[in-house]
């Protein structure tokens, strides 16, 4: 029996690995859009993988990847991931992270009307497509209001897999809500505390400076969030489901569970306020009702808030002082 087929986008980054690291556990043979400097050093995501080098940007160039690799489901993940860079970057943020979900599915879709072979297609959305609502927790029916331009790009994204889903493919949209990792790049905050946090516990720093502490997300675990995307893309009925704990804490309550977890208690000595940190729009409270895809799919988080900052914070310190991790 031949392997399912998987095309993933974004598989460089923290969702894109484990998933990776997933399907290949499942026997997928998993195929991923890359680009050329991202086979200059060694990615977690990549072993075994068949690479193909491109750029979402090119909308004829992912229609003949969609071509050559014939998957059975694309998992689009990749885009541009930093709300504060998509502030500097609106137009390319809007072609990478909106346009190219289209260009993706328009060849899925046109592949399939060819061959005859369904393709499913799971969508990585964001809750930044609810902006500033003032309904919390937000569900998979809060009016989408984004307010930045990863925001109004995932929007653009997510309301396209719905129109293909209508027109009859198996087209799914995962409205992710913050999930983290040690696999998360020190340009997100998480990261930036839980290295600064392990930094300062060693004496290697001496002070770590933010923006607003008061702002309130839903933080889960990556890989939980991974688990359910896979759910998603085996699902009889396509659909689209928000991906949370249900539960938010805010900047300043990951900031008290990273020192925590290297042995500092008193840290506000070490914490100092910085303007240049501050978005110049944010929602104040993020929270994520998924209830929907535990009823439907069976999906549960299996890591708590506390867990995944002290997971963070611990594999921080394991890199300062030289040793491999066991927190990832």
């Amino acid at each position: 029996m031949t392997s399912p087929r998987a095309l993933v986008t974004g598989i460089t980054g923290q969702d894109g690995s484990y998933l990776s690291e997933r399907l290949q556990a499942l026997g997928w043979d998993v195929h991923a859009l890359v680009r050329a400097d991202d086979l200059s050093v060694p990615q977690p995501g990549l072993l075994s993988v068949t690479t193909h080098v491109g750029d979402l940007a090119d909308a004829a160039g992912l229609e003949r990847l969609v071509n050559d690799t014939e998957p059975n489901v694309i998992f689009n993940l990749g885009g541009i991931s930093s709300v504060a860079y998509s502030w500097e970057m609106p137009v390319a943020t809007g072609q990478i992270s909106g346009l190219a979900a289209v260009a993706l599915l328009e060849a899925a879709w046109s592949f399939q009307e060819r061959s005859g072979r369904d393709v499913r297609f799971v969508q990585a959305s964001s809750s930044e497509i609810f902006g500033d609502t003032r309904e919390v927790p937000q569900t998979e029916r809060t009016p989408l209001v984004p307010i930045s331009p990863y925001g109004l790009a995932k929007t653009y994204a997510h309301q396209a897999v719905a129109m293909y889903r209508y027109k009859g493919m198996h087209a799914s949209s995962g409205i992710l809500y913050n999930h983290e990792s040690p696999r998360r790049p020190p340009t997100f905050v998480t990261r930036k505390i839980t290295m600064a946090a392990a930094a300062i516990a060693s004496g290697a720093s001496e002070k770590l400076f933010l923006g607003n502490l008061e702002l309130k997300r839903d933080w889960g675990w990556a890989p939980d969030y991974v688990d359910a995307l896979l759910l998603m893309s085996n699902a009889v009925v396509a659909d689209d489901y928000v991906i949370a704990t249900g539960k938010s804490h805010s900047v300043r309550d990951f900031v008290v569970a990273a020192f925590k977890a290297v042995g500092i208690d008193d840290w506000e000595p070490v914490v100092g306020i910085d303007q240049r940190f501050v978005r110049p729009a944010d929602a104040h409270e993020m929270r994520g009702d998924a209830s929907k895809i535990q009823s439907a799919l069976g999906w549960e988080p299996a890591v708590d808030f506390e867990q995944l900052v002290m997971r963070m914070a611990l594999h921080d310190l394991d890199l300062l002082a030289g040793e491999s991790s066991r927190h990832d």
